[in-house]
């Protein structure tokens, strides 16, 4: 049964004025399901290819807008069929999709491969997205600025990402970036631009040269020592994911301990940019740290259910219908 408090902010997310943009990536997801995932330098069966809509920008953008938000996708689709694909979803989750520009390339790709517990590879291919340039981006200055909260990843250049980053924190927006995929050595200047850092237990253990429980018992984890080693890189806020065993959210000096939810999952693809996106929709609401990594929790629970990124994205009433049985 979801908690009351939970059902309430998610019922209200969209309540709001303020907005929310998102400079970044969208791919279209090659995906086959098989018992089992292969070895290197093996071939397993899998079942019939479908192509999903996906790109970690793109599925925050949606999942985001899904549950009620107001979302602005800044990026770039090739001038393929891919890109009616990718933007006909996006527009249909309720992205506005104005400051997505068509390139003479390939739009964005992935090839994913799923098994029969819901875990995946995933191998990604930018095309389009790697011509996303600062120029690009500084296009679309004003939406950056007269939104809420920013969101980025790293599926784009690393100059590019830098460039929003710095265009949102002079304008007071709230910056929230996942380190994804994984950059052990974030640049300083992405870093003084960051509010909030967003990666997994694995990728921090990494950046910040610690070790991980050898039991992986994150409950007994010496999180106070994590902070200070974050807060050494200039990090004073951070989620960090923990899979089955929920997050933590990290916010000046202290750590609040956040629990997942019990679901039969059968593909975690995109789960974790559901997350982030529930997190971006949550801040632009007003939420507070804590309550949006708490209302992430079952918008990525609800995502586990269903197979792909976006195509597994639930609206609030789905969510809350689903946690409410």
């Amino acid at each position: 049964m979801m908690d009351q408090h939970i059902h309430e902010l998610l019922v209200n997310i969209g309540t709001h004025n303020r907005s929310i943009s998102v400079v970044g990536s969208m791919n279209a997801d090659y995906t086959v399901f098989t018992e089992r995932l292969p070895l290197p330098g093996e071939t397993v069966e899998g079942g019939q290819l479908v192509i999903l809509p996906g790109g970690k920008s793109g599925n925050q953008s949606a999942s985001a807008a899904k549950i009620g938000a107001r979302v602005s996708l800044i990026g770039a689709v090739g001038n393929d069929s891919n890109a009616d694909f990718l933007l006909a979803h996006l527009h249909n989750a309720g992205v506005d999709t104005q400051a997505i520009e068509r390139l003479e390339a390939p739009s964005g790709t992935t090839v994913i491969t799923v098994d029969s517990e819901g875990e995946n590879t995933i191998v990604y291919s930018p095309g389009s997205n790697g011509q996303v340039t600062p120029s690009l981006v500084r296009k679309h200055s004003e939406t950056i600025a007269q939104s809420a909260v920013l969101g980025l990843c790293l599926e784009s250049p690393m100059d590019s990402v830098i460039e929003a980053a710095r265009i949102a924190h002079a304008h007071n927006t709230t910056v929230l970036v996942n380190n994804s995929p994984f950059h052990e050595n974030i640049p300083e200047a992405l870093r003084e631009a960051c509010d909030i850092l967003l990666v997994n237990e694995h990728e921090m253990c990494q950046m910040l040269h610690i070790d991980e429980p050898s039991d992986e018992d994150w409950h007994s984890f010496d999180w106070d020592s994590a902070i200070q080693a974050l807060q050494a890189l200039q990090i004073e806020c951070a989620v960090i994911t923990l899979g089955a065993q929920g997050s933590v959210v990290i916010d000046h000096g202290t750590y609040t301990r956040i629990d997942s939810v019990r679901v039969q999952a059968v593909d975690t693809t995109g789960c974790g940019d559901a997350f982030m996106g529930t997190i971006l929709a949550g801040l632009a609401a007003g939420y507070s740290l804590q309550d949006s990594a708490h209302c992430a929790s079952y918008v990525a629970g609800f995502a586990a259910t269903g197979h792909g990124a976006q195509a597994s994205y639930g609206t609030v009433e789905q969510i809350t219908a689903l946690f409410n049985e």
